[in-house]
Parts: structure tokens; C-alpha cells; sequence
């Protein structure tokens, strides 16, 4: 019995290993020159996971830090995709908002976590991105809710550049005449004097101001406040970079001027103190460089970037261990420029997602789109012994003041507490939308939950089981989701209910946007996807006069010709060049006077013509050298016409397909096809609050043809199908999914225009929602979610009828181009140089032969042989001679000519004086 129990438990241990990671996993960061302390966290990040064997207890981590420069795109896209290809599985940085969007591209196309800690006003939640600094939107928060502890009712915004603006929107949203007077202001920089904007400030007796600008000129600024007299006691200042404290206040603490700031680093944190001690020992261990500058850093000089550059390595360290205890992780060489990705990248991004840790920046937690919440900034204020701290501020709860004056009028929302799930009922709302809800085809009356059917309903119904919780299904029978109404700021459907604790849970297709965020809560995404365009499927091309061109692109063709043309040149040339080639036209005469070449140039033309035609000609070569030639001409043509022959067979047999439309590009380009969305839903409001032209373009001509918009989807696709190529509906690709499988005269169109996601929907706050987003990622991990989709969209309810119709021919043959054949011609240009080389040895050696022969001089000989060739002209040449022979024979001949008259009579009236016959042979 212990002897088996020991065999399984050494299987058991086998089998974990197996699945463990790789013994080295690379992580890639991108720093520009001025980073350096960014960098040297991110190494110590690296080296602190490698030590605690408790995170990577089989692997080591390693660091792959690239300096950047921050406006090179280029560049930094070839980094990122060289870090690729050594394996790397996370990408973290760069900072700089030129660069950023290159490669969030780049991860999102290859699947590989992007991380980053740098200010993105415009943050959205990316497919492959995580960004640990707080949501902006909610860190603008707290500086509305100081301006109401200090009950402002007028104050000054002063800002560096445009982003600053959008940094403080909330607080520009509090203009109200009859309530609160904002007056906006710019820096002006010339030359780093900011002193006449600050003089104009003074002189309109504004004492309360809120000040936006980089660390870099922070003391700058309030250095020459202070020079021009406003800095008083009576000014009262609120600083919104976090990293005031890492400045040195001094000039500024004995003034009497208010002061007040937010910090997201607590430099009074053990975990701050241990970690940069940890540090500091790296280095005087003699592991790290003598002038890293770890002995410069302390808890009050730490800046947020650095804090946040270690913990998000500390936090890609956790969630690469729970990847590698939940499935097999393989790690591979990606390729930017050939299709392919890692497929454990979306696991490792939601387990980031929904991981939570302590770290240097406090407290690190996500919402189910991806933003960091349920953070805690310090506020401090400026004094005489220093920065102190006065309060705390809270994503979820709002201001807390310690100071007892200053918390007059500030209330303090206490969060539920998470409870148990199990043996709850709740509420869920779902809508008729297929594929997530059906009503059930039954011959029984049904009741209750059993009314309904869905994927929707198979997922909460999977939920319900891993959480112990129960449910009762209702319908929202006006099928609408809900939307904000901008002018009376009330919602309606799906949110309106969960908002009047008329339901519990929401779950349809229902899309996490920006505006349902801040009215409810969502889980973590069940399905990824985007806007897409459903369209008319392309007919098909009518064939071509001259299709039979279609198999070789032009740059073939016109290469073909050029070969043809050079061999038979080459050809006629090497055969004048061959000795062989020169052959005696009358072979009963041993010792003739002229010699035939048959490779004419009208021969050769056609001797190169009959190969390609593979018809061949009665002319054959001789010679080495011209049979290498036509040798090598074979070869060439054999290639090309199989090519031919086969891609011909391939353009005649595949139909090609057209569509006047590949892309909302070529919409917005048009004015023929119509197109639209579904009136007030998520693709119509995508639009409208879209930044980009061609986007904008396309609202405006929805806005200006009302009725392109829809009631409903499937409005929107009987259009599309009755419109015979006249209207294009836009809707999210899961629902073009689902409508292909059964409608196959439709098809997807393009891309996507954005990445988005659906999530259950539950009431502000909900304490069950971290519960609910675990539950979702675990079907996730298991496949189960894939499963239902399966099952919903391809199987169930007249799934799959299209399958066999995108199965036919849908690809198109393309055109041999020169790099298909490429190596034909260099086979055929190495052959062809060769023969020549070998023409022009046998035309030496045979010169030389005759030279010793004839007894004659070998350069006069070889030069005449060069000018006969060179010369181009005739194919019939003369046999050279010794000089007695030529004088005996001449003599031959006037004795000849004698006696032809008596023994000789001519065969012909053309004979030549060799065509003559005895009298006797004739008698």
C-alpha cells in the first residue's frame, strides 16, 4: 500500500514539472536615456521575484531593459519585434505617448501583456494592455472633492499644455455662476519664465489656485510665484502631481502659504523602507553598478514612476505563477512580419487583471475593464516641519481629512463588505437577443427558468454552480439596454432596472461602455469583440479576354521576353564563336573551301521559340557549348511551363470574388452604399463620440440619412439582404458571427473599428462583483466559455447552415511573381555564361590546333576568327589554308577546267566546279 502511494505521488510530481514553465522566461522593458532609475526597478524587480522562491519557485526571470528615443516609432516597433523573437512574453513602457500606441499595437496583434505606468488621459481598456497608474478620470476626483473641503467658490487653474486640461476636467465641470468661478490660465513658457502669467494671477486678487505641470519645472514655477509675490500667507495652493514630495520644499515651507497634495507612494510604508534597503544592500553586495544611484533614492525621493515600474514587474511575476499552476505554458520565437501569436497571452492579461497585491504604490486592484480602482492617495500639506499628512482619499469612499476643521461637509461612503454567494437568489435580467436569449421550443408548458435558453443563460446558470448562488430569470421586454439621457441625466432599460433594485444581474449582449460604467458595475469581460461591417456577400467576377495572362505578373512576362530574346542572341553568337558548329556543306568533299554555320539568327529565334512552345525544330546543336546552351534553355522553359500550366489550371478552376467595399475607409469614401447602426445602441454611440475623421465622416452622414438607422439587428440584416448591395450595417462581430452561420448571401466586411467587451451587469458597488469576474475567468480558463460559444453559434438554432458555402473555392490564385521563378533565370544566366565561357575555349583550341598544323602564327589567326564573329554577317566561311596547298591546288583546278570539257560534263546548268561527273560513270 505505501509502496503505490509513493509511486502516485512521484507520478503526480512528474507530471507537475511537466507543466511547469520554462527554466528562463524573458520580460522586455522600454526605458529612454533619462529613466534610469525607472530601469534599475525594473531590474531589482526582476532580481526580488528571482530570490523569493515562493513566486517563481522553478524559473528564473529575466530583464531585458532597451534605452528608446521618445519620438522614434520606428525604431521602437523594430525593438519590440526583435524582443519577440528572443521569447520575450512581456513588454513594459515605453513612457512616452508617441510611442505607446505603436507597440500596444504590436502586442495586441501578437497576444503578448503590455504593461505600462505613464499618464494616458485617454486611457481605454486595451485587448493586451494594463497601465498601473490610476484611471485619470478617477484620480480628477480628488481634486473636486479638495476644492469642496476648502470651500472654494472661485479659484484658478493653472496648466502646462493641453493635457493638463483634460487631467482637470472634472474640476473645469464645476463652473457655475451662481456657484463656483473657474478662471483658466496657461504657462507660457519662454524660456522657462513663467513670471508675467503668474503677475496677472496676483493682479486679479485670485488666491486659490490649483497647479498642473511636470516635476521638471514644479519648483520652477513655484520659485518665481514666490519672486513675484504669491506665495503669501493667504494663498492657498492644491498641487496635482503626485510627486511633490520628492522636491525640496524648504524655500517654501516657512511662508505661511497652504500647500496641499497627493501622494500615491506613503514613504512612512515598511514595505517602501524594506524594498529600497533591499536595494541599497544590492548594491554595496557588489551586484549591482556603483553609480546606479539606489544610495540617492529614499522613501521621500521615490517617484511614482519607479514605484510603479517595480510593482508592475512584481505583479507580471504573480500572475506568470497562477498561468503556470492553472495550464501548460509554452514560450516561443514570435515574428512581427508572419502570422502567429502567444496563445497564453490573454490568460496571463486577465490574471493581472484580477490579481491583488500590496506593492509601493499601496493596494493594486482592477476593475473588470482593466482600470486601476480602490486605490489610496495621501493628501498632505506643506508646514513648517515639512510635508505631513492630513487625510487620506479613497477611489471608493471619497476624502477622509483628519484635520477637524477641514472636514466640515465631507461625507464618507462606507463600502459593503463581501459576503457569501452561497445559497442567495438572485434577480438577472436578460433580453430575446440570439444567440444569448431564445424563448424555449417546447410541446410542454414550460415555466420559470425552463421558459428560456440561450448562451447568456448557460453562462449564468455555469456562474451559479461555482459560486453556490440561485436565480430567476426576467425579461426586459422593450429589449433596450440603456442609455444615458445627456439633458435630464436619467437612464433607461437594463440600468435603469438594476439602478431601482428591480434586478440583481443584467446579462445580454451588453457592452461595457465609459457612461454604464459610472452607473453600474461590470464583471470582467465573457466576450471580447468589436464593430464590424455586415454586408451583401461580393459576387462573382466576370472572366477576363486575356485571363490566360493571369498566371505570371507582368514583371514575368516581361523578364520571359528578355530571355528569349538574350539566349537566341547568345545562341547565334556562341555558334559562330563554336569551331564545331562550322560544318562542311558537301560531305563527299574531304578538304572544301567554305564552311555552314545552321544557327543563322532566324534559326536561332526559331530554335529558342520551338523550346518554349516544346514543339522543337530540325535544327539540333553540335557543340559543347551551344548544347549546354539549349540544354540550359530546356530547363528553363520545362519550369516555366509547368508553372504556367499549373497556376493556369488554378486561375480557371478558383472563382475570384469583388466587393465595391473592403473597409469603413471605403464607406466613408463613398456615397452609393448607405449604411448604418442600430438607433441608440453601443456602435451608434462609438461613432458619435468618435475623435477620428474618418468615424466623425460617417456619424455625420448617419445623422444627416436618418433613416439609415435600425430598431433592431435583425432590422439591420434583412436590410443588408434586400438591399442587393445598397446598404451596410455596422454591428458588433459576434453578431455578425452568429448571422453568417445562417444567412449565406451576407457576409463580414473588413476589420474591426474598435475592442470592446461584454460583462454581466450588477448595481453600483455590488460586493459580489470580484466573486462574479473570478467565476467568468475560471470558464474562461477551462474552455467552457469557448465551449458555449460553440455550441450557440455554430450548432444550435441553425448554426452551420453556411459552412459548406465558405468552404468553396474562397480563396483567390494569385500571380507568379519574379521571386517564385527568380531562381529559373539564375540558373538559366549561370548556364548560358558558362557555354560561353566553353565556346571561346573550343574556338582557342581549335585556332591553335590549325596553327600548329598549317604551321602558322596563332595570334593573326585567332584575330581573324574574332573580326569573322564580330562581324555578324553570312553563315558560310572560308577554310583556312596553308599557303603551297592553296598553290597546288589552284594549279589542280586549271588542269581541271581542261579536261572537264573532255571527260566532264556538268550535272546541272548551276553546277559548281565540284558538280561535275565523268563521261564513263555515265556511260
Amino acid at each position: 500500500m505505501n509502496s503505490s502511494w509513493i509511486t502516485i505521488a512521484i507520478l503526480g510530481l512528474i507530471a507537475h514539472w511537466s507543466m511547469a514553465l520554462p527554466d528562463t522566461v524573458k520580460i522586455g522593458g522600454l526605458f529612454e536615456a533619462s529613466e534610469e532609475l525607472d530601469m534599475m526597478a525594473f531590474r531589482q524587480s526582476v532580481n526580488k521575484i528571482n530570490m523569493d522562491r515562493t513566486i517563481l519557485p522553478r524559473t528564473k526571470l529575466v530583464a531585458q531593459p532597451n534605452i528608446v528615443t521618445r519620438h522614434d516609432s520606428f525604431t521602437v516597433a523594430d525593438k519590440v519585434c526583435n524582443l519577440l523573437g528572443m521569447k520575450v512574453i512581456g513588454i513594459f513602457g515605453p513612457s512616452s505617448e508617441f510611442t505607446s500606441e505603436d507597440v500596444e499595437s504590436i502586442c495586441d496583434t501578437m497576444e503578448i501583456p503590455h504593461v505600462e505606468t505613464r499618464w494616458d488621459l485617454y486611457q481605454r481598456r486595451g485587448t493586451m494592455l494594463l497601465n498601473l497608474l490610476p484611471y485619470p478620470p478617477a484620480m480628477a476626483k480628488v481634486y473636486v472633492d479638495l476644492v469642496k473641503a476648502w470651500k472654494w467658490k472661485q479659484f484658478t487653474v493653472i496648466y502646462e499644455n493641453d493635457d493638463g486640461l483634460v487631467r482637470l476636467s472634472e474640476l473645469l465641470k464645476m463652473y457655475d455662476p451662481k456657484g463656483y468661478t473657474v478662471t483658466v490660465r496657461q504657462l507660457d513658457d519662454e524660456d522657462g519664465n513663467y513670471r508675467h502669467v503668474l503677475r496677472k494671477i496676483k493682479r486679479s486678487g485670485e488666491t486659490n489656485i490649483v497647479l498642473d505641470c511636470s516635476i521638471d519645472i514644479l519648483y520652477e514655477v513655484l520659485k518665481q510665484a514666490q519672486q513675484v509675490g504669491l506665495m503669501a500667507s493667504h494663498h492657498n495652493y492644491i498641487i496635482t502631481n503626485p510627486d511633490l514630495h520628492t522636491l525640496d520644499l524648504e524655500p517654501f515651507q516657512y511662508g505661511g502659504t497652504n500647500i496641499t497634495g497627493v501622494q500615491l507612494i506613503d514613504p512612512a510604508d515598511p514595505l517602501v523602507n524594506t524594498t529600497l534597503n533591499e536595494w541599497r544592500d544590492f548594491e554595496r553586495a557588489g551586484k549591482g553598478r556603483m553609480d546606479s544611484g539606489y544610495h540617492n533614492i529614499t522613501p521621500s525621493t521615490l517617484r511614482m514612476g519607479t514605484a510603479l515600474m517595480y510593482d508592475a514587474v512584481q505583479l507580471f511575476g504573480r500572475a506568470l505563477h497562477q498561468l503556470d499552476s492553472s495550464q501548460h505554458v509554452a514560450i516561443k520565437p514570435l515574428d512581427c512580419f508572419t502570422q502567429g501569436n502567444w496563445e497564453h497571452g490573454f490568460s496571463l492579461i486577465n490574471f493581472m487583471r484580477v490579481s491583488e497585491m500590496k506593492g509601493l504604490s499601496g493596494a493594486i486592484h482592477f476593475d473588470n475593464q482593466g482600470f486601476r480602482t480602490n486605490f489610496v492617495l495621501n493628501i498632505v500639506e506643506l508646514t513648517e516641519y515639512g510635508l505631513i499628512q492630513i487625510g487620506t482619499w479613497n477611489s471608493t469612499e471619497g476624502l477622509n481629512l483628519t484635520r477637524s476643521h477641514a472636514t466640515d461637509g465631507i461625507s464618507m461612503d462606507v463600502g459593503e463588505h463581501m459576503e457569501s454567494l452561497q445559497n442567495k437568489t438572485f434577480v438577472v435580467l436578460t433580453a430575446l437577443s440570439p444567440p444569448y436569449g431564445y424563448l424555449k421550443h417546447s410541446a410542454a408548458k414550460l415555466s420559470g427558468n425552463d421558459r428560456f435558453e440561450g448562451f447568456g443563460i448557460d453562462l449564468i446558470h455555469e456562474v451559479s454552480l461555482l459560486l453556490g448562488f440561485n436565480y430567476t430569470f426576467k425579461i426586459q421586454h422593450d429589449g433596450v439596454y440603456g442609455s444615458l439621457n445627456r439633458k435630464t441625466g436619467q437612464w433607461n432599460g437594463m440600468i435603469r432596472e438594476l439602478m431601482d433594485y428591480r434586478a440583481d444581474l443584467a446579462i445580454t449582449d451588453l457592452t461595457i461602455t465609459y457612461d454604464r460604467e459610472g452607473a453600474a458595475d461590470f464583471t470582467m469581460p465573457f466576450m471580447n469583440l468589436g464593430i464590424s461591417i455586415l454586408y451583401k456577400k461580393p459576387t462573382k467576377e466576370p472572366p477576363s479576354l486575356f485571363s490566360f495572362l493571369s498566371p505570371f505578373s507582368r514583371e514575368v512576362w516581361m523578364y520571359m521576353l528578355a530571355a528569349y530574346l538574350g539566349v537566341s542572341i547568345l545562341l547565334f553568337f556562341m555558334a559562330r564563336i563554336s569551331p564545331a558548329e562550322w560544318n562542311n556543306p558537301y560531305p563527299c568533299i574531304e578538304e572544301p573551301d567554305t564552311l555552314e554555320n545552321q544557327f543563322s539568327l532566324k534559326n536561332s529565334l526559331w530554335f529558342t521559340i520551338g523550346s518554349l512552345m516544346q514543339q522543337g525544330s530540325e535544327i539540333a546543336p553540335i557543340g559543347v557549348s551551344t548544347r549546354m546552351v539549349a540544354g540550359i534553355w530546356w530547363f528553363f522553359t520545362l519550369i516555366m511551363v509547368s508553372s504556367y500550366t499549373a497556376n493556369l489550371a488554378a486561375f480557371l478552376t478558383v472563382e475570384s470574388m469583388s466587393s465595391p467595399i473592403k473597409s469603413a475607409e471605403d464607406l466613408a469614401k463613398q456615397n452609393v452604399i448607405k449604411y448604418g447602426a442600430k438607433r441608440d445602441g453601443s456602435t451608434a454611440a462609438f461613432f458619435r463620440d468618435s475623435n477620428y475623421s474618418t468615424y466623425q465622416r460617417m456619424w455625420d452622414f448617419m445623422i444627416n440619412n436618418p433613416d439609415v438607422f435600425t430598431s433592431s439587428n435583425d432590422e439591420g440584416v434583412n436590410r443588408v439582404k434586400n438591399s442587393n448591395g445598397k446598404y451596410a450595417f455596422l454591428m458588433e462581430s459576434t453578431s455578425i458571427e452568429y448571422v453568417v452561420e445562417r444567412e449565406c448571401d451576407v457576409s463580414q466586411v473588413g476589420g474591426l473599428l474598435d475592442a470592446k467587451g461584454y460583462g454581466i451587469a450588477m448595481r453600483k458597488d455590488s460586493s459580489y462583483r470580484n466573486a462574479l469576474s473570478a467565476a467568468v475567468l475560471k470558464l474562461q480558463e477551462v474552455g467552457k466559455l469557448y465551449a458555449l460559444k460553440v455550441k450557440w453559434w455554430k450548432e444550435k438554432r441553425g448554426g452551420g447552415a453556411c459552412r459548406d458555402d465558405a468552404s468553396k473555392g474562397s480563396g483567390a490564385a494569385s500571380e507568379l511573381g519574379l521571386p517564385n521563378v527568380g531562381g529559373v533565370f539564375v540558373v538559366l544566366i549561370g548556364g548560358v555564361a558558362l557555354a560561353c565561357i566553353i565556346a571561346w575555349l573550343e574556338l582557342i583550341y581549335k585556332v591553335a590546333m590549325n596553327s600548329i598544323k598549317n604551321r602558322t602564327p596563332f595570334w593573326p589567326e585567332i584575330k581573324d576568327e574574332i573580326r569573322f564573329v564580330f562581324k555578324c554577317h553570312g553563315s558560310t566561311k572560308p577554310v583556312r589554308k596553308k599557303d603551297d596547298e592553296k598553290e597546288e591546288k589552284s594549279g589542280a583546278e586549271e588542269e581541271m577546267g581542261e579536261e572537264v570539257a573532255a571527260d566532264f560534263i556538268p550535272l546541272s546548268p548551276y553546277a559548281t566546279p565540284y558538280g561535275y561527273v565523268k563521261k564513263e560513270r555515265m556511260t
